[in-house]
């Protein structure tokens, strides 16, 4: 206590507010001082990214003294805190994102006018993280900046990957995969922890002492042992708390061997070197390769392990028992890919700590909460028992106790033999698996969805056995997001008026953009929304051009479909939809088309046929229409490649129309419709996911809605779905389709989107068919509402003023109240 009470007698002393303050002068001089004696140069010498390098350099020491405040306060109250397991993470740039919640950017952009730099430069040159995916990374990087502005004591917990997934470019029309190399110029924004280090295991054997009914006795004798190390980057709320992102690198336990080298074996010296840092290299390997598939699960092991030891380091290091570590951590699992975490917490208590197995399963069932985030059965990790006993023979072992014990507690309950089946950790039809959704369940004491709809599913089909054991485990948190970075970062001109009418209490309220409905029928207010969305759209025509040399006027309709490219996402839909309108204006029925450019983004699993044919399709729909002097001047189309947070900070904010057209009942949420909405975009959209309460939110007047709904999905399918008969049917589909495998699309090659083709007429997994003319009656409405401005503007600026329930912040208080029963630890 003494410790904490010096320290934060230190940091509210006059030399730690002069040392890292927040006036022009005091941000002017630790710049220098970091451009001088950190990075080596002097102005006139430097690089841009040596500026950058040296402002980042000064931000993120203030942004560690928040985390220090915070620390402090948290130690001195003795709070429960909240681990946060995620496979990814997508914070996007850092830079922008501080200078906000520090409340400094204004002053940082002076400092810097007065060394004849701009701040805009510096934005311009970060590299973001390559950390994640898609929406599950930048879900939990937005959760991690509404924890850190609600004061919730937290850490994040992840890979410290260095290649990331992937770069996308776009070659003759095909993605291409190349290396992201996001750390090639270091990350100034991270701090390397080499003494808090942890030691992982993989392979080998078990060799089990005399008294086979206890697990103490159970030795794991590995065949291969490496470490994780710590790479510690602050996260900052807006104006308070600081919390820590910390990712795990594999490094060998001896990265050099000496005697192999002075024997002249000079690759043996390091084999065991290159083969640690493997397995951190690169998020997703493409798993359709057995060494895939291991390397995957030993990413997922290792940063479980080292994370779980880290959390059982600073809960002993507090003198408390692991007995109450339930009482001082709440472990949330992000997803399915931290499974593997419930048994290696029973691991290290039953074989490391000797805590007996019944305590050890109570404390392991009291301390986890497994957010599910998928409804589709192939996303619900299975890991052959083959594999799993390879890799990890011990935790074989204990998933297999675990189960045991499980089944007889269902059989107890009088569960049926086929419902057994069914919940069993162990898939025995065809090849033995484990079922890690169901690990995560039995061993979690609250099981989420992320939005009414799919938490209603999970509960109703892909976990209703378990539902129906324990109904008071599962419950529903609806997404949010971090509107300063996707409204107040990205759209300072949409922000700037916003808090010129309402003021700034939307920064941490995000309920108080209610009160722009009172301005709705204010027609200067409305002009003025429409200039700044028009600047917005200029901004992104000019980075359109630079990216990929094609031409769209900012007055065109901006109708955007960005998001990872899957086939229940239905991009194709889309491309329907173009290709039909292209087909009318050839025959000279495009009149009541409003110019529109249709701007596609969004990466496609290595491995995944299908989805980089449909890229390949909507190059190809873009050559041909772009190219086509009957018809550019109506309609573009563009693919942005290696879509980003980056480049999501320019399309949000200019983007008329959002496109959210997933097959109701299979997107889980989505987070990208919300960002397009908060930023004045209208929605196109199913009932499926957060589109649900959305359009609840804004009302459906304000929602262009088509499509099946859920219940009527499951009809049609049980119905047996013929989508040839609707080819046949619709002579308006027939035409679209057919044309899909001309010589005119293709350049002469009929068999390019053949698949694509045969897939839809055959078997039409996603309903596109079905929902086709739904969809083009939809988008006729669309631009008829689209050439009244007025009205148009008036939905774009209710749709704003009722995103409110959108807010990560939100999503975090309902966490805390309803799931991590944790309070919030506020400094100032």
């Amino acid at each position: 206590m003494q410790q904490n009470e010096t320290i934060r007698n230190y940091l509210s002393s006059k030399e730690a507010q002069e040392h890292l303050g927040l006036t022009k002068e005091e941000i002017k001089s630790s710049f220098l001082e970091n451009l001088f004696y950190r990075i080596g140069r002097i102005p006139p010498l430097a690089s841009n990214l040596d500026l950058y390098s040296a402002l980042a350099l000064a931000i993120r020491d203030r942004a560690f003294k928040q985390f220090v405040k915070s620390t402090t306060e948290i130690a001195r109250k003795n709070a429960k805190s909240v681990a946060y397991f995620s496979a990814e993470y997508l914070p996007g740039p850092h830079l922008g994102m501080n200078l906000l919640n520090l409340g400094i950017t204004t002053e940082t952009r002076q400092a810097l006018e007065e060394l004849d730099i701009k701040l805009e430069d510096l934005l311009e040159e970060e590299v973001e993280p390559g950390l994640g995916n898609g929406g599950l990374g930048r879900l939990a990087s937005c959760y991690l900046d509404a924890m850190a502005t609600q004061g919730i004591p937290s850490v994040g917990y992840g890979i410290r990957y260095e290649y990331g997934i992937f770069k996308q470019e776009i070659k003759d029309g095909w993605q291409s995969e190349a290396t992201d190399k996001w750390l090639h110029f270091g990350n100034p924004w991270e701090v390397v922890r080499p003494e808090i280090a942890y030691e992982v295991k993989f392979g080998g054997k078990t060799e089990h002492g005399q008294d086979f009914n206890k697990e103490l006795h159970v030795e794991w004798i590995p065949d291969m042992k490496l470490k994780g190390t710590a790479y510690d980057t602050p996260v900052l709320g807006y104006k308070g708390n600081g919390i820590i992102m910390r990712l795990w690198r594999s490094e060998a336990i001896e990265s050099f061997d000496f005697s192999a080298y002075n024997g002249g074996d000079y690759y043996r010296a390091v084999e065991k070197k290159i083969r640690s840092e493997n397995l951190t290299k690169v998020l997703y390997p493409n798993d359709e390769n057995l060494s895939g598939k291991e390397l995957r699960l030993k990413q997922q092991y290792f940063f479980v392990s080292c994370s779980l030891q880290d959390i059982l380091h600073l809960h002993m290091l507090q003198n408390r028992s692991l007995e109450t570590l339930h009482e001082k951590f709440t472990i949330q699992l992000n997803d399915t890919h931290p499974s593997i975490s419930v048994a290696e917490l029973m691991r290290l208590l039953v074989d490391r700590h000797d805590m007996e197995w019944e305590r050890a399963w109570d404390v392991t069932r009291k301390t986890f909460a497994y957010t599910n985030h998928t409804l589709l059965p192939e996303a619900l990790e299975t890991w052959p028992v083959s594999l799993l006993g390879h890799i990890l023979p011990r935790h074989l072992e204990i998933i297999y106790e675990i189960n045991s014990r499980f089944l007889h507690e269902l059989r107890d309950s009088n569960f049926s033999g086929e419902q057994i089946a069914s919940m069993s950790l162990i898939d025995e039809r065809g090849e033995p698996s484990v079922r890690m959704a169901h690990l995560a369940t039995v061993g979690s004491y609250k099981v989420n969805g992320v939005s009414a709809l799919h938490s209603m599913l999970l509960k109703n089909q892909v976990l209703s056995d378990f539902a129906s054991l324990w109904p008071e485990k599962f419950s529903n948190v609806t997404n949010g997001i971090s509107y300063r970075r996707f409204l107040a970062v990205s759209n300072p001109g949409l922000s700037n008026l916003i808090t010129e009418k309402i003021g700034d209490g939307w920064y941490t309220r995000l309920d108080d953009l209610k009160k722009l409905e009172n301005f709705v029928e204010d027609e200067e207010f409305q002009q003025k929304w429409t200039e700044v969305k028009l600047e917005n759209k200029k901004v992104l025509a000019c980075y359109i051009q630079e990216q990929t040399g094609i031409s769209v006027a900012p007055e065109m309709l901006f109708d955007v479909h960005v998001k990872r490219i899957h086939e229940y996402k239905r991009q194709h839909l889309k491309v329907l939809h173009i290709l039909s309108l292209y087909l009318r204006i050839k025959s000279g029925n495009g009149n009541e088309i409003a110019p529109c450019a249709f701007i596609f983004g969004g990466k496609a699993a290595p491995g995944y046929f299908m989805a980089k044919r449909i890229i390949r399709l909507i190059t190809a729909v873009g050559e041909r229409v772009n190219n086509d002097p009957e018809v550019n001047s109506k309609i573009k189309v563009v693919f942005l490649p290696n879509f980003s947070v980056k480049q999501a900070q320019k399309v949000y904010p200019a983007a008329d129309l959002s496109e959210q057209v997933s097959l109701a009942g299979k997107e889980a949420s989505g987070t990208g419709n919300m960002k397009f909405a908060l930023n004045g975009a209208l929605t196109v959209g199913t009932l499926d996911g957060a589109n649900v309460e959305i359009c609840e939110e804004v009302g459906e007047e304000n929602f262009f809605l088509f499509g099946l709904t859920t219940a009527e999905v499951e009809a049609v399918k049980a119905e047996g779905y013929r989508p040839y008969k609707l080819y046949e049917e619709n002579a308006r589909l027939r035409e679209v389709l057919d044309f899909l495998v001309s010589e005119e699309l293709s350049g002469g090659d009929t068999e390019l989107f053949r698949p694509i083709y045969e897939n839809l007429l055959q078997q039409d997994p996603y309903l596109l068919l079905k929902d086709y003319e739904s969809y083009i009656n939809c988008q006729d409405h669309i631009h008829e509402v689209w050439r009244n401005k007025k009205e148009w503007t008036k939905k774009s600026i209710l749709n704003v003023a009722n995103m409110g329930k959108f807010s990560a912040d939100r999503s975090i208080r309902d966490y805390c109240e309803e799931i991590w029963k944790v309070e919030p630890v506020r400094v100032s």
